[in-house]
């Protein structure tokens, strides 16, 4: 039996890293298409295989885990204030994602707390070595209409 708290903890160090050491990776992040500064918000993405995140939260509870045997990717996406640089805790994020000449699909994407702070996550299937069209639609409380944030994923190398 694997220790539920020990692979938990592997899991968020491991997003800790990514998310925590993106704003001094900014402009590399912004060179690489995987950061943007839209309507006064600055965004960041990263995609891995699921079967990575799968890997290290065996239980299979986060987003309601990833299906078997699909070619599945988590969605991570960090959102801060482009002015003050804090992290935005109190959105709620959909990201639609499509490859190339397909319709795809929406998905909402979760808080998840990592290392004391708030990103977004949620898992899709990526099936085609194709390039995809990932679209975030982010809402904020209070804000009159949502900030649109295009981003692409390219699977067509791997």
């Amino acid at each position: 039996m694997r220790n539920f708290f020990g692979e938990r903890s592997k899991l968020a160090a491991m997003l800790a890293v990514l998310f925590l050491l993106v704003p001094l990776a900014g402009a590399n992040a912004a060179d690489s298409g995987q950061s943007k500064t839209v309507d006064g918000l600055t965004v960041y993405i990263g995609v891995v295989p699921a079967e990575i995140v799968r890997a290290q939260h065996a239980e299979g509870t986060l987003h309601d885990g990833a299906a078997e045997g699909r070619e599945e990717r988590h969605l991570v996406v960090a959102i801060f204030d482009a002015a003050t640089g804090e992290r935005v805790p109190d959105a709620t994020v959909v990201a639609r994602i499509s490859p190339l000449a397909l319709s795809g699909t929406s998905i909402a994407l979760e808080p998840m707390s990592i290392a004391g702070t708030i990103s977004y996550g949620g898992f899709f299937d990526a099936p085609y070595r194709d390039l995809y069209s990932i679209t975030l639609t982010i809402r904020r409380p209070g804000q009159a209409r949502p900030i649109v944030v295009p981003f692409q994923y390219d699977r067509r190398s791997e």
